[in-house]
């Protein structure tokens, strides 16, 4: 008998599982309501990524003098400023997003996975009831569920997004005005970005920090990095400075701060963190027990406690990341439908902060080596000798790796610079597979490349 998956959710979590439950022979159907793809596609990774890719473009033609470029005007006369189109940068990241949203859900089509339009609930651990758009609603009986309803910024009573000037990070993209001075609260992953973005498309950036540094959940090292190319820059970082509240009159925003400090730009961005979308659903009513601050409550292969219910993803708040949330999806499936499944390893996890520079991560932390939760060595290589990097005017950024002193096992990594995103692989590889510092070292890189420092800071960990 064909078994019955119904996702809510059409966010990575579930359309990644969906694409499994459909490889194994399910039946499987999406309930959907903001449109596939979810925040990560729609309102989050994708658009910011986007903006943020602008933001690059733009700080390396400031830097490009020093490497013998020079713009002229019209005239021949050398150009003083460079200049962003908001409007055209927010179009254009609007139309990607919409764009990667139906090449997803064609492939679904494709699949024969159901769509469905409309806000999911359940009414028991085999049905869902899908509250459609024209007002009726439809039930769906499953013998497996899987909960990927994703989060929503949050907000505070004192600080309430407008749409206008006063913003969460999803309305940034409706602007077509460039602000004139913008304060952005909150310096976790988000805060950074949006700071680090607005800061290189040429516009006066205020962070306001509770914490006594940005990134204050990253790895310590490269977060001092960052905050020193930020203000280097020209970033104003009020670091120990709890928001209060956020106003509006007219085109001034004002930040009162609980010191009774003020700060006033044209726009503030809210990155205050994330709830999640489980309000009204019927899952403890189902069985589903709700952590605090109403997390679902998973297992590592993506389990909650009603029988034939998964989660999977930022509801669950087990690693707020896209590639985590397709992994606890996949998990799910295979784990339900009796592929070879293996459980969720956060210690295999790499992700990656896009600001300038670029700040990845992979394994066991600094933190942790320093907490003595681990015994490692460390090495930490900076990228200013790197010959790639003088060739390129780089001088800010390292790599550092951690191994076990017994067995020389690559552990953990860390990658500060541009596209660290993508140099962090290797050492994504490394950790996944067990692979000794040796082995690293080893394998040959491109000279001269950025990646023969990760070979290079493996080779100091050599024991004889």
């Amino acid at each position: 008998m064909t078994e019955r998956v119904v996702i809510i959710g059409g966010g990575p979590g579930g359309y990644e599982a969906a694409h499994v439950a459909a490889q194994l022979g399910a039946e499987v159907t999406i309930v959907d309501t903001d449109g596939v793809g979810g925040s990560a596609v729609l309102t989050d990774c994708v658009p910011s990524k986007t903006l943020i890719a602008t933001a690059e473009v733009m700080s390396e033609l400031s830097g490009a003098a020093e490497l013998g470029v020079n713009f002229l005007d019209s005239e021949g006369d050398a150009a003083t400023s460079i200049r962003v189109d908001l409007a055209r940068l927010n179009a254009r990241v609007k139309g990607l997003a919409a764009e990667q949203s139906s090449d997803i859900e064609r492939r679904l089509t494709r699949d024969g996975v159901t769509v469905v339009k409309g806000r999911g609930s359940l009414a028991g651990p085999d049905r869902v009831v899908a509250q459609l758009d024209d007002g009726s609603e439809q039930m769906l009986r499953a013998d497996a569920v899987l909960i990927a309803t994703g989060a929503a910024p949050r907000t505070l009573p004192g600080a309430q997004p407008d749409g206008e000037r006063i913003l969460t990070w999803e309305q940034v993209y409706d602007l077509t005005e460039v602000p004139t001075e913008l304060i952005v609260v909150g310096s976790g992953v988000t805060g950074a970005e949006f700071a680090s973005a607005y800061l290189n498309l040429g516009i006066p950036v205020t962070l306001v920090s509770s914490r006594d540094r940005v990134l204050p959940g990253e790895d310590a090292d490269a977060a001092k990095v960052l905050e020193d190319v930020l203000t280097r820059r020209g970033m104003n970082v009020l670091s120990r400075s709890r928001m209060e509240s956020v106003t509006r009159d007219g085109d001034v925003v004002t930040v009162t701060l609980t010191d009774g400090r003020t700060v006033q730009g044209s726009h503030c961005i809210l990155a205050l963190g994330s709830v999640p979308n489980t309000d009204d659903m019927g899952l403890e009513e189902a069985g589903v027990i709700l952590k605090d601050g109403g997390f679902v409550n998973v297992d590592r292969v993506s389990r909650t406690s009603a029988r034939g219910v998964y989660a999977a993803g930022d509801c669950t708040g087990v690693l707020m990341l896209a590639s985590v949330a397709a992994m606890q999806g996949r998990i799910a499936m295979w784990h339900f439908l009796g592929d070879t499944v293996h459980p969720l390893d956060l210690k295999t996890v790499s992700s990656n902060v896009f600001t300038a520079p670029e700040i990845a991560t992979v394994g066991w932390s600094q933190q942790a080596v320093d907490a003595g939760e681990l015994q490692a060595e460390v090495v930490t290589l900076p990228l200013s000798g790197n010959p790639r990097a003088k060739m390129q005017g780089v001088r800010d950024g390292f790599v550092k790796l951690l191994c076990r002193p017994g067995t020389g096992s690559i552990v953990g990594g860390v990658v500060v610079g541009p596209r660290a995103s993508e140099l962090i692989h290797p050492v994504s590889i490394a950790v996944a597979e067990s692979l000794t510092a040796d082995q690293l070292a080893q394998a040959f890189t491109v000279y001269p490349s950025m990646s023969g420092s990760l070979a290079e800071a493996a080779r100091r960990l050599h024991r004889v």
